[in-house]
């Protein structure tokens, strides 16, 4: 039997933090999805969600298909991506969080740090674990499902470094995590002029795998998993560094990039990325 794949989306919702004065400069996470890649019998998600609220409706969709979810592969170390799984596996108690070396040191990282556990406990106060559960080391480059490989590339630059994504050749399918962006602001924030050109071979690197079909990571609800979204992201890339080249404040970034990507989700993305990349360049 082929492989399957189905995408659940959690729609952009608040947080708390400040409001800014800028156009769309509100508390707001952007959309996520997590992914189910199934065979006859097991399935396999890749990425969790975040609240518990998201992730008890991820479970409701999940147990809909019927399947054996024996594994939740996390793309990368952001905890966005991960912090879901404790409350994931009191539903689906088999399911392994299964990640690549690098990804599980970023996801280490983000547990010891206290402003990082501190960051998540205040945006989303009582909505998230206070003691995440990590994902297992993920000890192969691939994942066998009912006799098909899931082949997990340590693809490098995403929004963060020693990012992977999840390649289903049988099915011409890429679950890209927050390499590809789809209709959503990308989170540069972290970036400089090298992580770009980085990021922009990733994307190069995922091209080059001719998918038929790619999932984003943060995604419009409703957008389609086309493979048009890897140049979308390269093209908008090219266009915030040219950007913030050219720029010297946080208004006239934002502005610069609304006029060229006004259409895509959740501004507040951008402001932050703005704010974080002109400081660094300031100093």
């Amino acid at each position: 039997m082929a492989l399957s794949i189905d995408v659940h989306v959690a729609p952009m919702r608040a947080f708390r933090g400040p409001t800014g004065p800028g156009f769309g400069d509100r508390p707001t996470w952007s959309p996520m999805s997590s992914t189910l890649i199934a065979g006859d019998r097991d399935a396999v998600l890749v990425d969790t969600l975040v609240t518990y609220d998201q992730v008890d409706a991820l479970a409701d969709w999940v147990e809909g298909f019927g399947k054996r979810v024996v594994a939740v592969l996390i793309t990368h170390g952001h905890s966005d991506h991960w912090i879901g799984l404790a409350r994931l596996r009191e539903r689906f108690p088999d399911a392994r969080g299964l990640a690549t070396r690098e990804v599980l040191a970023q996801a280490r990282f983000e547990v010891a740090d206290e402003g990082t556990r501190a960051y998540w406990q205040g945006i989303f106060p009582g909505e998230v674990p206070a003691e995440p559960v990590l994902p297992e080391l993920l000890d192969a480059d691939s994942f066998d499902l009912d006799g098909q490989p899931l082949r997990v590339v340590d693809i490098g630059q995403g929004d963060v470094d020693h990012s992977s994504i999840v390649h289903a050749p049988s099915i011409d399918a890429v679950v890209a995590g927050d390499v590809v962006y789809n209709q959503v602001h990308m989170m540069t924030a972290d970036t400089d002029e090298a992580a770009r050109a980085a990021w922009l071979a990733s994307l190069d690197a995922i091209a080059a795998l001719r998918p038929k079909t790619v999932v984003s990571g943060h995604k419009r609800v409703g957008a389609p998993d086309s493979p048009d979204t890897i140049e979308q992201s390269s093209q908008y890339l090219r266009d915030f560094s040219h950007i913030v080249a050219t720029h010297d404040s946080v208004d006239g970034v934002v502005a610069a990039m609304l006029d060229r990507h006004g259409d895509r989700d959740n501004p507040r993305t951008l402001w932050h990325s703005a704010r974080q990349v002109l400081a660094r360049t300031a100093r």
